[in-house]
C-alpha cells in the first residue's frame, strides 16, 4: 500500500513538491506533505513487520532436533540474506536506473516495479501458508518482561531463597511453554519468582522461573545489540559519503556511466559472491576442527564483522586521501570510482559475517515465544546507528569547528575538497576499534543456552546445577560444544 501510494504521488503533478521553491526549507507543503509522511509511516510499518517477523518465520520450518533440519538451519540465514541484498542490488541498480533517466522524470516507474514486485512477493508468501509450520503465539513477550520487572519490585523486600529449587515454577501440565533452566545472572529477577506465604499463585503477583529466565535472555542479549550499533552508524556514513564521493570521481566503466546512487551495489557484489563460498566451502572446512555446525559460533562471527569494518574505515581514510589529493592536483582528472570498492568490499564481508551472526544469535539463544522480538532486536541496533550518524556528524562539526585554526568543522558545507573527511574516517576507525574491545567483554560475559534449543526440564524444578556457564569470545567453539553435551537436567517432583 504504500510503495502504491508513493507511486501515485510521484505520478500525480499535484501532489509533487514545487519547483523551484525559492529559499524555503521544505519544498512539501499542505495535504502533499501529509501525503508523503503518511505513505513514509506505512512503509516504515509494512517494512518493520517483514524484516522481525522473515527470519523466525523461515527458521521456525527447520526442526533442530533433526540432524538433517539443523544442517538446513545453519544455512538458512545465510541464504535469507543473499536472497535480501540480491532484491537490494536490483533495488540500487535496475531501478535506480529506471527512475533516474531522462533528467529523473521516471521516479513512478521506478515505486511502479517495486509495488508490483512486493505484491508478487506477497502471493508467494500466501501460497505457501498451507506448507508453513506456523508458531502459535503464547501472549505478549512485553507483558511477560513487564510482569517478571514489576513482581521482582514488589518482592524485592524478600529473602531470596538459598537453592533455586525452592524457587516457583509451575508444573509440566499447566504450564504450556518450555522449561528453561535457572541461571546466577540477574540473581535480582529471582525474586519474582518468590511465592510468598499464604498467597496463591496468579498473573501479576508470582512468576515463573522459566518467565524470569526468559527476562534474563533478553536482559543479556542487550551489551550485545549495543555493541553493533557503531558498525551500523559507520555503514550510514559510508553510504552517506561515498555516494558525495562519486560525484567527484571518474564514474565510468567503459563506454557506460555509473550513476553515483549505484554506488551502494559494490558491497552487494561481494557479498552475493562470497556468502555462497563462505556457506558451502569455509563452513564445512572449519567445521571440521570445530565441531561446529555454523563453522564458527555466533559471537565469534559477529566478532569477525566488527573487526572487519574497523579496517573499512582505515582504508576509506586512505583513499579519501588519495581522491582529495588528484581532485585538488587535476580537477580534470579524477580517480576512478571504482577505488571505493576497497572499503565498500571489506564492508561488505563484515556485514555478511555480523548480520548473520546477530540474527542466527537471536533466534538460536531467544525463549520460544520470543524469537521474532529477539530477531528484530538486529534492525533496531540498525536503526540506531543510523539515528546516531547524524548525531555524531552533527558533535563532530561542532567540536572541530574550536579546535581548528580555519574554525571550520570537519564536515562543513557540501565540498569534500575543502572537508577532512578522511580526519572522520580516521575517528570512526578508532571508535570501531574501541567498540570492538567493549564487545569482546560483553561476549566472554554472555552465558550461553543450550546450543539450538531451550534447556528443556522434564519436570517442575530447574536445579542449581542447571546453570549454563558462559564461553568467552575467543575459545574454541568446540568447548561450547562440550559444555552443551555436558549440560544435564535432572528430574525432580513437586511443584512450587
Amino acid at each position: 500500500m504504500a510503495l502504491a501510494m508513493m507511486t501515485i504521488q510521484a505520478h500525480s503533478s499535484s501532489l509533487l513538491p514545487l519547483m523551484p521553491c525559492g529559499n524555503k526549507s521544505n519544498c512539501l507543503e499542505g495535504g502533499a506533505a501529509v501525503y508523503f509522511y503518511a505513505s513514509l509511516c506505512l512503509l516504515a510499518l509494512g517494512v518493520g513487520g517483514v524484516r522481525g517477523a522473515l527470519p523466525a518465520l523461515g527458521a521456525d520450518q527447520y526442526n533442530p532436533k533433526d540432524p538433517k533440519e539443523a544442517k538446513g538451519l545453519a544455512s538458512y540465514f545465510n541464504w535469507l540474506l543473499l536472497s535480501t541484498i540480491s532484491g537490494a542490488s536490483v533495488g540500487v541498480t535496475v531501478i535506480v536506473w529506471v527512475a533516474t533517466n531522462k533528467n529523473n522524470k521516471n521516479w513512478w516507474k521506478g515505486f511502479l516495479i517495486t509495488t508490483l514486485g512486493a505484491f508478487v512477493g506477497f502471493v508467494f508468501l500466501a501460497l505457501g501458508k498451507p506448507f508453513y509450520r506456523l508458531q502459535l503465539p503464547r501472549g505478549s513477550p512485553l507483558v511477560t518482561v513487564s510482569e517478571v520487572i514489576v513482581v521482582a519490585i514488589k518482592n524485592r523486600g524478600l529473602s531470596r531463597p538459598e537453592s533455586p529449587s525452592e524457587l516457583y515454577e509451575a508444573s509440566e501440565k499447566d504450564s504450556e511453554s518450555t522449561k528453561i533452566a535457572h541461571t546466577e545472572q540477574f540473581r535480582w529477577l529471582d525474586k519474582a519468582a518468590i511465592l510468598p506465604a499464604n498467597t496463591d499463585p496468579s498473573q501479576w503477583k508470582v512468576c515463573t522461573v522459566t518467565q524470569v529466565e526468559e527476562v534474563k535472555v533478553l536482559t543479556r542479549m542487550l551489551p550485545i545489540i549495543a555493541s553493533t550499533i557503531i558498525m551500523n552508524t559507520c555503514m550510514a556514513q559510508l553510504q552517506t559519503f561515498s555516494v558525495q564521493q562519486g560525484y567527484r570521481m571518474d564514474t565510468h566503466l567503459g563506454s557506460f556511466k555509473v550513476p553515483p546512487a549505484s554506488i551502494p551495489v559494490i558491497p552487494l557484489v561481494f557479498m552475493i559472491i562470497l556468502i555462497p563460498i563462505y556457506d558451502r566451502l569455509f563452513v564445512p572446512f572449519i567445521s571440521k576442527f570445530t565441531k561446529h555446525p555454523s563453522g564458527i559460533t555466533q559471537l565469534q562471527r559477529v566478532g569477525v564483522g566488527l573487526v572487519l569494518s574497523a579496517l573499512s574505515m582505515s582504508v576509506a581514510a586512505i583513499i579519501e586521501v588519495k581522491r582529495r589529493h588528484q581532485s585538488l592536483k587535476n580537477p580534470l582528472k579524477p580517480i576512478s570510482l571504482f577505488w571505493l570498492s576497497f572499503q565498500y568490499g571489506i564492508f561488505g564481508i563484515a556485514d555478511m559475517f555480523t548480520l548473520v551472526g546477530l540474527l542466527e544469535f537471536f533466534y538460536k539463544e531467544a525463549p520460544a515465544g520470543m524469537k521474532s522480538l529477539s530477531t528484530s532486536f538486529t534492525w533496531i541496533s540498525l536503526s540506531l546507528g543510523y539515528f546516531l550518524s547524524t548525531v555524531l556528524v552533527n558533535v563532530i562539526n561542532s567540536v572541530t569547528k574550536r579546535i581548528t585554526p580555519s574554525k571550520q568543522g570537519w564536515l562543513h558545507g557540501q565540498d569534500l575538497d575543502k572537508n577532512n573527511l578522511n580526519l572522520f574516517y580516521w575517528f570512526l576507525a578508532i571508535l570501531s576499534g574501541l567498540n570492538f574491545f567493549n564487545y569482546l567483554f560483553c561476549a566472554t560475559w554472555y552465558k550461553y543456552k543450550k546450543d539450538g534449543d531451550n534447556v528443556v526440564v522434564h519436570k517442575d524444578v530447574a536445579p542449581a546445577s542447571q546453570s549454563i556457564t558462559g564461553m568467552p569470545f575467543l575459545k574454541a567453539a568446540a568447548a561450547e560444544e562440550d559444555v552443551s553435551k555436558a549440560t544435564t537436567v535432572e528430574e525432580t517432583d513437586g511443584n512450587k
